[in-house]
């Protein structure tokens, strides 16, 4: 399997000496021998085997597969549509892991199967995943279909409940809506006053890198050398472009815990220093609010207005990680990339690489020797370590769905306006 051969790969492909950063997973050979394992074993061995009920696993680990290596060819084609025609017998596992293929893959060519499956699923995310995929196509899921009813049938558990709640918010809710009051309240120096904060600003549209800049405990914001706000551009792209309340979605908008820096021998993720995260939900309250007088264990959505200013506080796009944690999501950081970005030259956010939903930074890395050559990564780490350190939060908001990049004379002009109020 694909996990199987990437944590093998994982503990000989890291390394440090004498302050130079390696990934020796960069050097051409290597990448070139892990393509070929990856396209030969992951993708068309497991895809070569008859469907059934022994081999979904098989299909599933391929579908990943197909993703990161974002590859097609017409046998692959042929392959998904095999897997698509029966698809509503299938396990859920390889249900998720298809629609999530075909959400970023194949949007419309399989309209009349995904209909089927979402008219029959009783799992709140299979349904979720089938409806977003309809919605690519502007597909009118609930006429004459009676909503609060619907989430009932589907809303079994917290965990459903979320899912079902933030699908119909989308769906009833798909005209942008303005970001300026939020994006000012955020900015202001009462906002998660005396914390340290990592902000990223985002587009609609996360094909388009967004920027990171920090704020201190004091309320100032991190200048580089020349006097200038930092700032690095930050990708919130998932591969699979599914939106964030999703396993492997975006990385939703919102407030995140952060908490310290850490490593990894992630074969994609790489050595370079990474800024973690938690989600509401995945953590618990008293750490949550860095707050040990805190006894109550259950996270609800007024424990979380406790960290919104008072404009804020039923603004429901920065609620996307309250329920994203409450549907299952974990293990969102902000990190480094080791991935091969060639993979995706034909992307808009090129040379920037996609993740399974982190917040991830430029990196690139020699094909000779391996070594690290270039890492905005660090730069953001090191900036962070200057405001005082991974204590504090990260918080995630979109912008507007304008089709460019975020640039940081964006930012300042924001801060000015914020200044005048």
């Amino acid at each position: 399997m694909l996990s199987l051969v990437l944590m093998t790969l994982s503990l000989k492909a890291l390394s440090q000496a004498d302050g130079a950063v390696y990934f020796k997973g960069a050097i051409k050979e290597n990448r070139d021998k892990v393509y070929r394992n990856i396209l030969q074993n992951s993708i068309t061995k497991n895809i070569s085997l008859t469907l059934n009920t022994e081999t979904e696993e098989n299909w599933t680990d391929a579908f990943g597969a197909i993703e990161l290596l974002h590859y097609r060819s017409p046998w692959i084609d042929s392959r998904i549509s095999i897997a698509f025609d029966s698809l509503e017998k299938r396990g859920t596992d390889f249900q998720r892991s298809l629609l999530e293929l075909a959400f970023s893959g194949y949007p419309g060519l399989f309209k009349q199967q995904v209909t089927a499956l979402l008219n029959s699923t009783g799992s709140a995310k299979i349904f979720a995943m089938c409806a977003e995929y309809l919605q690519l196509n502007k597909i009118d899921l609930f006429a004459g279909i009676n909503l609060a009813n619907k989430k009932n049938q589907l809303a079994r558990d917290e965990k459903g409940e979320a899912i079902t709640h933030q699908l119909i918010y989308r769906i009833q809710n798909q005209a942008p809506q303005s970001n300026s009051i939020a994006i000012s309240a955020v900015l202001t120096a009462d906002f998660l006053k005396h914390r340290v904060i990592l902000y990223s600003f985002q587009r609609k549209n996360r094909n388009y890198p967004g920027l990171a800049v920090i704020r201190d405990s004091a309320g100032n914001f991190v200048k580089d050398a020349n006097g200038t706000i930092f700032s690095i551009p930050q990708l919130a792209r998932s591969i699979s472009n599914l939106p964030g309340y999703l396993t492997n979605g975006n990385t939703p908008q919102g407030i995140f815990r952060m908490y310290g820096f850490d490593t990894s021998k992630s074969y994609f993720i790489g050595p370079t220093t990474n800024i973690q995260l938690t989600l509401p939900f995945e953590t618990s309250l008293r750490h949550f609010f860095n707050d040990s007088t805190i006894t109550d264990s259950t996270w609800t959505e007024d424990w979380y207005r406790k960290l919104l200013p008072a404009v804020l506080k039923n603004y429901q796009p920065l609620f996307e990680s309250f329920y994203a944690g409450k549907a299952g999501r974990t293990e969102i950081i902000a990190h480094g990339t080791t991935v091969n970005p060639e993979s995706y030259h034909d992307e808009i956010f090129y040379p920037q690489t996609p993740t399974m939903g982190c917040l991830c930074t430029k990196e690139i890395w020699s094909g000779v020797d391996g070594r690290r050559l270039e890492s905005d990564q660090q730069k953001l780490a090191a900036a962070l370590n200057e405001g005082g350190g991974p204590d504090g939060y990260c918080v995630v908001v979109e912008l507007d769905d304008a089709q460019r990049p975020v640039t940081l004379n964006e930012i300042l002009s924001l801060l000015k306006q914020g200044a005048k109020k």
